[in-house]
This record gives structure tokens, C-alpha cells and sequence, in this order.
């Protein structure tokens, strides 16, 4: 990685975004910002749509300070005046922006001054709406580097820019920065020591403690020592609340309700399972816009006690470890990070192969995976793990390794930090 000691003590980065929810692209600024060198770099986050369930206490204990400029989508428009004067009031050395809506901000602002532009695509273009589509078509290039969560996500910046391509010796660079996950935080507590266990009817009672590879390291946000936040009794008993039988399989997904998951095809999905395997339980984590439609789909099923919605949630990890398979049958996606924690806690991931996944899974390794259209067959691949406990846990052993190879917080963190320095050079020659 480049030397940083050529640059300035501290180099002040501003995460530049829409909103702070519990998405995927939010929730990655905290967790990267817990691995980074924080004696090198100072991180603040601007954001503008303000809503209840919100981030800002995970962004403050990971040691970045948060601001807020009140505003709507097309009201961002209006702020480039105020976004220019706070970063020159701050002296920030680079934005990152992420999301269309942040990185159209982010470049109109760097019009006006001179400061390096970071910005991180999470989702192929094709997928947003069209002012958001020409909005980022027509200003990416104005920026230094645009980082994509998936080859797909790259392959679909180049084939949007077919008509107006990349000058040689340009400003834009484009970079490949797969999601991670912090695996010494997100991983299983208890081992399955029996054939045929699921979750906590065959678990060893002696807890497997978090061993850090850096004991200074911190954990993540709102985390404390996995020996003290989820003691055997704590997840017994939140087994318990959500009214499960032991032994019972749990398949689950942790997502925001929103139309590219296609939930209203997990749930058929569930209910067709559920025909076969009557035991098996189905765990959401999450909310949205969907949840009606979910919440009425379900009771029509007549199998509420199947089904368990339990919101949106601070903390995933203890829902990750009542889980055995992780089932999402999403339309798009970019590189989804709740799946990868997932991987990182030793479920195994039955999905469509939308956006990113197939980059991560290898069919019949870490998982099973189905063409985005063809996502019936995904039951065929959950009985097949709930009837072989063997391929279960292999498969639930290699999903960590995977994660670790090759998904880690760690290399994310050191990728970024090394387009950081870089870009930081490239605008001081």
C-alpha cells in the first residue's frame, strides 16, 4: 500500500450521502470506518433526508461526526452552495459520495473547487429511475474515481459510457471494491456437534469466544465481547420469544422491504416449503414499504406461526445465528452485505443470481444458486440442505471461508485507503 507519510498528518474524508437508513451502502460506512487507521484518517458524514430508524448513533461510535443539511431529493439541487461553503469551512481533503443522488451533489460541488471525488456505485444503472439514471450518466466523469461493489456493477458503468467513452490519460478511473465483512465480529457462536442439529437443539454449551487477530482492534458499532452480549441463555431465549420449537430449521433473510427483494416470492417460497417441511420456521429482519402486502400475503397462508417479522433491528448478529439457510430471491443487487455477514456466521445461501452473488457463491459450494427468473427451483435447493445435514455444514463451514478469503473488512478497507492516498497525489502534482 503507498506510503502515507508523504501526505499531510491527517487526511479529513467526507462521506457524502442521501440518507442514513439501514441499507447496505449506509451501514458500510461505520463498519469501514471502525477498520480504518482512524491516527491517519478523520471521517465525518454529511446526510440530508432525516428518519426515525437511522445510523447516526453506529456512524458517532465508530468515531465519525455527523451532519445534517435538512432536504428532499430534488431539493439537493439547492445545496450546492450550502455542501460548497461546509466543505471549505471544514477543509475536508475528499469526498465520498455514494449513491446517484450524493454523487450528482458531490460533483456539481466539485465544479466550483477543487477537491478530490470518490464515489461508489452500489447497484447496476439500469436499475434506477431515469432522473436518477441521466443524472449520473451525465456527470460521472467529473469525479476522480468511481469504485463499483461488483464486476457487474463495472461492466454495467462501461456499457452505459459505450456512447460517450473514457479520454485516455482522463480524470475518471474506475475500480472494483468487493463489500466486506468484519468476520471477527460476525461469525457463530456455538458449534453444531451432531449430525442432523439445526440451530440450538444439538449446540455445545461451551461458547466459542471472538478471537481477534488485533486485540486493539475495535469492535463494530454498537457491538460489545461476543461472551457477554450473547450468552447461550440470550439466544435460548430469544428462540424462545419468537415462540420457535428447538430443533426447528430456520430459514432466513435480513433485508429493507423493498420491490428489487421480491418478497412476496420468498414468502410463496415458504409456503411451498413449508408443504413439504411443516417444522421449518422463516425469519425477516427488516422493513418497508412491502410489509403490508408481506404481512397479508402471509396470513392468507393460514401459517402465521411459520413466520416471524421482527423489524428492523440494531443488531443482526444474534438473528444470523438462530438462522441455517439464508434465502433471498432478490430481482437486482449490487454485492449484498447483509449476506455476506451471514456467509461470515456460517449460514449457507440459497439466492437468485442477481448483481453480485454469483461472485461471491460457487453453486454447490458456499450454497445453491438459480437464475433471477427461475427462482421456483430455489425450494428444491433449501429441502435438499434441510434433508442432508452433511452438505449442510460443509457448506455452512465453507460460507465463512469464502467470506474470509475473499469478503473481508480488512482487504475492503485496505483497497479504499490505497484509492484514497492515491487520489490524494494524482491533485497535488
Amino acid at each position: 500500500m503507498l506510503d502515507l507519510v508523504e501526505l499531510s498528518s491527517k487526511i479529513k474524508i467526507l462521506h457524502l450521502i442521501k440518507s442514513l437508513g439501514r441499507g447496505g451502502a449506509e451501514k458500510l460506512i461505520p463498519e469501514t470506518a471502525l477498520v480504518h487507521d482512524q491516527e491517519r484518517f478523520e471521517f465525518h458524514c454529511l446526510y440530508f433526508f432525516y428518519q426515525k430508524q437511522n445510523i447516526v448513533d453506529e456512524l458517532e461510535a465508530a468515531g465519525i461526526q455527523v451532519h445534517l443539511i435538512p432536504s428532499g431529493n430534488l431539493g439537493l439541487f439547492f445545496q450546492v452552495q450550502k455542501v460548497r461553503k461546509f466543505i471549505q469551512d471544514q477543509k475536508f481533503d475528499l469526498i465520498h459520495a455514494h449513491l446517484p443522488w450524493a454523487g450528482i451533489l458531490a460533483r456539481s460541488v466539485g465544479k466550483r473547487i477543487s477537491i478530490p471525488i470518490v464515489y461508489t456505485e452500489h447497484n447496476t444503472w439500469d436499475r434506477y429511475n431515469k432522473v436518477s439514471f441521466w443524472g449520473n450518466r451525465l456527470t460521472f466523469k467529473n469525479q476522480d474515481v468511481a469504485v463499483a461493489v461488483s464486476n457487474e456493477v463495472a461492466l454495467s458503468m462501461q456499457l452505459n459510457s459505450i456512447w460517450d467513452p473514457y479520454k485516455r490519460g482522463g480524470r475518471l478511473k474506475v475500480r472494483v471494491v468487493q463489500n466486506g465483512v468484519n468476520t471477527d465480529t460476525f461469525q457463530r457462536f456455538f458449534s453444531s456437534t451432531e449430525e442432523g442439529a439445526f440451530s440450538f437443539a444439538h449446540w455445545e454449551s461451551e461458547k466459542r469466544l471472538v478471537q481477534r487477530s488485533n486485540p486493539d482492534q475495535r469492535p463494530s458499532a454498537g457491538s460489545e465481547n461476543a461472551s457477554s452480549i450473547f450468552p447461550e441463555e440470550k439466544l435460548f431465549h430469544l428462540r424462545a420469544e419468537l415462540k420457535i420449537p428447538k430443533g426447528a430449521p430456520i430459514i432466513g433473510k435480513v433485508a429493507v422491504f423493498r420491490s428489487q427483494k421480491r418478497l412476496w416470492l420468498w414468502v410463496d417460497l415458504a409456503i411451498r416449503i413449508l408443504r413439504k417441511y411443516p417444522s421449518a420456521h422463516f425469519l425477516l429482519v427488516g422493513d418497508g414499504e412491502w410489509r403490508g402486502r408481506i404481512e397479508d400475503q402471509i396470513k392468507e397462508s393460514g401459517l402465521q406461526s411459520n413466520f416471524h417479522l421482527v423489524g428492523v433491528k440494531k443488531e443482526v448478529i444474534p438473528f444470523l445465528n438462530l438462522m441455517d439457510i439464508y434465502l433471498s430471491t432478490s430481482e437486482f443487487e449490487g454485492l449484498p452485505i447483509a449476506m455476506l455477514e451471514a456467509m461470515a456466521c456460517e449460514v449457507p445461501v440459497v439466492a437468485t443470481r442477481a448483481g453480485g452473488i454469483g461472485e461471491v457463491i460457487q453453486h454447490g459450494k458456499q450454497g445453491f444458486l438459480t437464475e433471477v427468473d427461475e427462482w421456483e427451483h430455489l425450494e428444491k435447493y433449501v429441502i435438499r440442505l434441510l434433508e442432508d445435514p452433511k452438505l449442510h455444514r460443509e457448506m455452512a463451514q465453507n460460507a465463512r471461508v469464502q467470506v474470509i478469503d475473499q469478503f473481508s473488512m480488512k482487504r475492503m478497507v485496505a483497497q479504499l485507503e490505497e484509492i484514497y492516498v492515491q487520489v490524494l497525489k494524482n491533485n497535488t502534482k
